[in-house]
């Protein structure tokens, strides 16, 4: 497996890989990560659909791209994929797939016309005082020394930040800004997460530094992603013959390992609440989605707030037997062992009448209606004790959503704090609840938002332990490699295996590891999409840099006397040459 770019590589189409006639392949779980393996294996591997076999514990696929009606709560949404257009291996997928809607395109071709013709941006990113404008007016609000310590974790070497929090990086000065808001609530970072994570993050999508405050640099799908993202796929591969497997636990993989060969030899699962074991040789190829943010994931209704629960734990314990086995298939209790650090909550609102609309107009400045762009991302509470933020996305979200209802979806990152209205944290609160503290925070008059939350809207909380489990302190090894060193026959995909320099929490993640995967296990001679080298242009640098610091140049920072001296000689030799003018394109001089 190699990385490439450009078109030489990106249009190819690679030879039928040697002996791919005599393998097999089995893949736990039917998440984004595993439907996209089994897609790269049909048209890159060339492997026939029946012999790839999907095994799934639950009975529908999708993993954490959801979206579904229930018949007694209503529509739920656990959460939203933000997109950008490169998203290499993502796109490199989706050219492939068929569109349910548009006879003779693709999933990429109709996603590509929709945000040519309805971009996406944000025309009210942030609010205070129960639904005013909280004026960030798209400034990132970063001091100088602020912005150098943006600076020092973009340079720093991955190895120096192992195990280390975003806190032990940034002082109060970083965490005052508008641009943790934007970061935090964009992201879902807290400041004991990851400071790798969050580097990898500035470096991944320093292209996208002038597109944060509006959200400009950020495309959606039609409907929530489980329609408009997985159902294509699952009818792609239905179409060729693979076999889905529902009801299906997968509770280990056993393994031969010797003399630096390690073969997946048995998968133990539970199938139908039966024991069952499926042997392996050489030839069959197993993927394995290692954790899971969304497992565990439970829902409440108007009157009942969602349990929490950590125990049963099925994707981190099949993880744990298998990491049981040798050192380099990683550590998973790095990850999923402190939920009070990883957990948050999310709640699906639908409104059923008129009455709370025109609240949700007011701020988004658009017409919710009217099959474009609402609020074009996430709108934050800036002042709101759970850190609240919600958005509609192009209405409907649901091809079977009745006209004149909208689905909100509200979060919260901070579960455990009492609400500014309801005096109850996030996380022991019913969906009526939850709705009134959204309701307050948007500015309905308190003597109406109860009648409002119970007869004019329907919300299903969703508290997540493990959502943020991929952003918790990390070494080296932690994260098990795609395809672990030895393996012959065995590959993890999805959010917590480990490639280098992308970023985990995006789709783009899950479709990377999933093609890496398949290409190292079948030989696939074709270039793996490199991740998109924006961080490494000088332009892009200088470009964002300048947008960092809210358009005010480099040499007004308030930098030591030395630095000064320095760049006055270095100012005095590039006069007259194009590094100057580049510089002064770019607003840095």
């Amino acid at each position: 497996m190699y990385y490439s770019n450009g078109n030489y590589e990106a249009f190819a189409r690679p030879e039928k890989p040697a002996g791919v006639e005599l393998k097999s392949a089995y893949l736990v779980g039917s998440g984004l990560a595993s439907l996209a393996a089994a897609c790269f294996m049909i048209r890159d591997g060339q492997m026939k659909g029946e012999k790839i076999h999907i095994l799934e514990g639950l009975p529908l696929p999708g993993g954490a791209c959801d979206g579904i009606k229930d018949a007694d709560k209503g529509f739920i949404i656990r959460g939203g994929r933000e997109m950008e257009n490169h998203f290499e291996c993502l796109w490199d997928l989706f050219r492939s797939i068929p569109s349910l809607e548009t006879e003779g395109a693709s999933v990429l071709d109709e996603f590509y016309w929709l945000n040519k013709k309805d971009p996406n941006f944000s025309l009210m990113r942030a609010t205070v005082n129960r639904g005013q404008d909280a004026h960030t007016d798209g400034k990132f609000g970063l001091t100088d020394k602020a912005s150098m310590e943006i600076v020092k974790l973009f340079f720093t070497r991955d190895e120096d930040l192992y195990d280390k929090q975003i806190s032990d990086m940034f002082t109060e000065e970083f965490f005052g800004s508008n641009f943790w808001l934007y970061w935090r609530t964009m992201f879902a970072f807290e400041e004991w997460h990851s400071a790798l994570e969050m580097k990898l993050y500035i470096q991944r999508f320093i292209h996208h530094i002038g597109g944060l405050p509006d959200f400009s640099a950020l495309k959606f799908t039609k409907y929530n992603q489980y329609e408009s993202l997985i159902l294509p796929m699952v009818k792609y591969l239905e179409s060729h013959n693979v076999q889905f497997q529902y009801n299906t636990k997968v509770t280990n993989v056993v393994f031969d390992i010797a003399e630096g060969r390690k073969v997946a030899k048995k998968i133990v699962c539970i199938r139908d609440g039966a024991d069952d074991v499926i042997e392996l040789t050489d030839n069959d190829l197993v993927f394995v989605t290692n954790g899971s943010c969304i497992e565990n994931a439970t829902y409440g209704d108007d009157n009942h707030a969602p349990d929490f629960i950590i125990t049963d734990g099925g994707c981190w314990d099949l993880w744990r037997n298998i990491a049981k086995q040798d050192p380099s298939f990683g550590h998973p209790d790095k990850f999923c062992s402190n939920t009070e650090a990883t957990n948050w909550e999310s709640a699906t609102v639908t409104t059923l009448d008129d009455k709370i609309p025109p609240y949700i107009q007011k701020i988004c400045k658009r017409d919710p209606f009217s099959g474009r762009v609402v609020t074009g991302g996430i709108v934050s509470v800036k002042d709101s004790n759970w850190l609240m933020s919600y958005t509609l996305n192009r209405q409907p979200h649901f091809k079977e959503q009745p006209k004149d209802q909208l689905v909100v979806w509200v979060y919260g990152l901070f579960t455990n704090v009492p609400g500014n209205y309801i005096k109850k944290p996030m996380r022991d609160c019913t969906g009526i609840e939850i709705t009134e503290e959204w309701l307050y925070h948007m500015g309905v008059p308190e003597n109406e938002i109860h009648d409002l939350a119970t007869n004019s809207a329907r919300c299903v909380p969703c508290m997540m332990p493990y959502i943020t489990a991929f952003f918790m302190p990390r070494s080296k090894g932690d994260r098990p490699k795609v395809v672990p060193e030895g393996c012959i026959n065995f590959a993890f995909v999805g959010q917590f295996a480990d490639t280098v320099r992308d970023t985990v929490f995006t789709t783009e993640y899950s479709v990377r590891t999933a093609i890496e995967a398949v290409y190292t296990l079948l030989n696939v001679d074709r270039g793996v999409p490199e991740v998109f080298n924006s961080c490494y242009d000088i332009r892009v640098l200088l470009d964002s840099t300048s947008k960092m610091m809210d358009g005010k140049k480099l040499i007004d920072m308030k930098l030591p006397f030395m630095v000064h001296m320095i760049e006055k000689k270095l100012l005095k030799k590039i006069s007259g040459t194009v590094i100057e003018d580049l510089l002064k394109k770019y607003n840095v001089i």
